[in-house]
C-alpha cells in the first residue's frame, strides 16, 4: 500500500467507525410516542393499545401516548400512521382489517403492503363456532354440517360485522364445506350472539370473552375453535382443523407497526419495549379475562404473517363474494 493510500485509509477509519456505532447503537425515543388506535376507544384495538402504552414506556423512558383515530375499518388511522415521520415516534395497533382492507378499499392514498414497518403480532383472539342447542342437535362440526345440508336454503348465521374476522371465519368455514348458507351482519359480537340465542340464526364464530360463559352455561355449544391448537379455557373442544378441515385457522389478531422506513435500531427497541409489556402480569391478567392469547413475534416473522394473512384474505373475500359495507 502506498503513502497516499494509507493516509486516505486514515482518514476513512473514524467515518466508518462512526457509522459503524450509529448502525449498531441501541436506540431511544427523544420525545413521547404517539400510538394510533384506528378504531373507538372501549373496543378490542383501543384495550391492548393502552395496555401496552404504560409498560412500554415505562421501558423506552417516554410516554406512549394512545391517540384514537378511527373511521372506515381502521384506513383512517392506517392512512394517519402512513404519512407520520418515520423516526420511531408514531407507532399504530391495528386488527386483521389491516390485510383485509387492501381487498375492500378502494383509493386508498397509501399502499397497505408498502406504506408499514411491522414490529410485533401482539395478541390472538381465538373464535369460538357457537350453536344454540335448543335449535341446532349438533356437538360437533361433521353432525353440523350433516344436519345443515339438507336445509341450508332455509338457514342463515350472524357474524360482528361484514369482513370482521367472524364475517370471514365463517365464509372460509362454509366455503371448505361446500354450504351456501346465508350471512347477517350485526353491528358488534353481541346483537348476534343475542339472536343467536333467540334461534334466529344457527351459528356464529365469537370470541372467547363473548361466548366462554355461554358455553359454560350450556345455553350454547362449542363445535370447534379457529386456532391452531386447542385453547386453555375449552380442552375438551377440538379445532375445526381437527374435525375435518385440515389447515383451518383464522383468528382475530392485533399487530404493532411502524410507517415504512423507520430505522431499524429503532423498530427492534419497539418490538423489545411491546414483548416487555406483554410479559407484565397485569397486563397477562387483562389478555386473559379477554380470551387473548399474548404473542410477541419478532418483526421478520411478523412480517411474513402479514404477507401471508393478505394473501389468504384476499382469497376468502373473492371466493365469497365479499364488498365493502
Amino acid at each position: 500500500m502506498n503513502r497516499r493510500s494509507l493516509i486516505t485509509a486514515a482518514l476513512a477509519a473514524p467515518a466508518l467507525a462512526s457509522v459503524a456505532r450509529a448502525q449498531g447503537a441501541a436506540w431511544s425515543p427523544s420525545r413521547p410516542i404517539r400510538l394510533i388506535a384506528p378504531y373507538p376507544p372501549g373496543g378490542g384495538v383501543d384495550t391492548t393499545s393502552r395496555l401496552l402504552a404504560g409498560p412500554m414506556g415505562a421501558l423506552l423512558g417516554q410516554p406512549v401516548v394512545v391517540e384514537n383515530r378511527a373511521g372506515a375499518g381502521g384506513s383512517i388511522g392506517a392512512a394517519e400512521l402512513a404519512r407520520s415521520a418515520p423516526d420511531g415516534h408514531s407507532i399504530m395497533v391495528d386488527a386483521m382489517a389491516h390485510t383485509v382492507n387492501p381487498h375492500l378499499i378502494r383509493n386508498l392514498p397509501f399502499d397497505y403492503a408498502t406504506a408499514f414497518a411491522p414490529i410485533s403480532q401482539v395478541v390472538v383472539l381465538p373464535q369460538i363456532l357457537a350453536v344454540n342447542p335448543q335449535k341446532v342437535p349438533a356437538k360437533t362440526v361433521q353432525e353440523f354440517l350433516a344436519w345443515a345440508r339438507p336445509r341450508a336454503r332455509e338457514l342463515s348465521y350472524g357474524s360482528s360485522g361484514n369482513a370482521t374476522a367472524a364475517h370471514l371465519a365463517a365464509a372460509l368455514f362454509l366455503n371448505r364445506a361446500g354450504l351456501d348458507i346465508t350471512h347477517v351482519p350485526y353491528r358488534g359480537g353481541t346483537p348476534a350472539l343475542q339472536d343467536l340465542l333467540g334461534g334466529n340464526i344457527v351459528f356464529v364464530f365469537g370470541t372467547v370473552s363473548s361466548t366462554l360463559q355461554l358455553v359454560r352455561d350450556g345455553r350454547l355449544v362449542a363445535l370447534g375453535v379457529s386456532t391452531a391448537q386447542r385453547i386453555a379455557p375449552l380442552p375438551e373442544v377440538p379445532t375445526i382443523a381437527e374435525q375435518g378441515f385440515e389447515g383451518f385457522e383464522l383468528n382475530e389478531w392485533n399487530g404493532l407497526y411502524a410507517p415504512a422506513g423507520t430505522p431499524a435500531p429503532a423498530v427492534q427497541r419497539l418490538f423489545e419495549a411491546a414483548r416487555h409489556a406483554l410479559a407484565d402480569a397485569t397486563v397477562r391478567q387483562r389478555l386473559d379475562a379477554l380470551g387473548a392469547l399474548p404473542l410477541g413475534t419478532e418483526p421478520a416473522a411478523f412480517a411474513r404473517h402479514v404477507a401471508e394473512q393478505r394473501e389468504l384474505m384476499g382469497r376468502i373475500v373473492r371466493e365469497a363474494r365479499i364488498e365493502a359495507g
